[in-house]
């Protein structure tokens, strides 16, 4: 291993440990270097669909139209929570324990967005419990914030099978329950944690080449400032990469502040 591999390897686990994470044996690897060109703001929340994607089942359209007019009738979180807590989300909501609607203080100006609950979330009925969720509190806290401060939920809120990420159409039947909760949570700023939540609310793919890209979603008529960051998860398997978290979370916290 040369020196500067060596020094890369030692200042991740500095990091890891300032932020009170175990490090656990882990392999080096080198980052890849990746030039992403400037990309302008994205003026509304639309998600590029794959060539190859299959029409949803009838089944399915009925349950989008339900999730549209249930979430349509929501006048707040608590009505949208209980709307979303007897939804049918058909194979999700079969597989899951519950709904898990949203952890933090909705009346915070940040709101993170994940990708789906995993199952230490499933078991809690809160998103990013677990090691994922305590790693991510202590990154927000090397930035000041508390759980004062934030507001959790992910683009789908039931624990996918057997882990696996949330398909197309069940993102798409979530959608109209997640809008209305960004609308109703109404935030000055939304982190958009991972690859999977990055395609579901922008159309663009690649949480890599992405990620610090401040992004604007138009969330009914309203704009919303976003900043795609890698997942608290990934991070967790990719040390390496905390140089890039650690920007994006300087970003973050100086556009945090311009709301005050």
């Amino acid at each position: 291993m040369d020196n500067s591999v060596h020094a890369a390897f030692a200042s991740a686990l500095e990091w890891w440990e300032a932020m009170g994470v175990e490090t656990p044996p882990v392999s080096t690897a080198k980052p890849k270097v990746r030039t992403a060109k400037a990309k302008a703001p994205q003026s509304t929340v639309t998600r590029t669909q794959s060539a190859q994607a299959k029409p949803p089942s009838t089944s399915d359209k009925e349950r989008m139209a339900t999730a549209k007019k249930l979430a349509s009738a929501a006048k707040d979180l608590s009505a949208l929570k209980s709307a979303m807590g007897s939804f049918d989300a058909g194979t999700l909501s079969d597989n899951a324990s519950q709904c898990v609607f949203s952890r933090g203080n909705p009346q915070a100006r940040l709101m993170i967005i994940g990708e789906a609950p995993g199952r230490d979330e499933d078991i809690a009925g809160e998103p990013f419990t677990g090691r994922t969720g305590k790693f991510l509190d202590r990154m927000l806290a090397a930035i000041g914030l508390t759980d004062k401060d934030f507001y959790i939920t992910n683009i789908v809120n039931w624990h996918p099978p057997g882990g696996r990420k949330p398909t197309d159409d069940e993102i798409d039947m979530c959608r109209p329950f997640l809008m209305k909760h960004i609308e109703l949570a109404a935030p000055d700023v939304i982190l958009i944690a991972g690859g999977v939540s990055l395609g579901a609310m922008t159309d663009l793919n690649g949480i890599m080449k992405n990620r610090g890209t401040w992004q604007t979603l138009d969330v009914n008529g309203r704009d919303i400032p976003a900043i795609p960051m890698y997942h608290p998860a990934f991070l967790l398997r990719r040390p390496e990469l905390k140089k890039e978290a650690w920007r994006d979370l300087l970003s973050l916290h100086e556009r945090h502040a311009q709301t005050d």
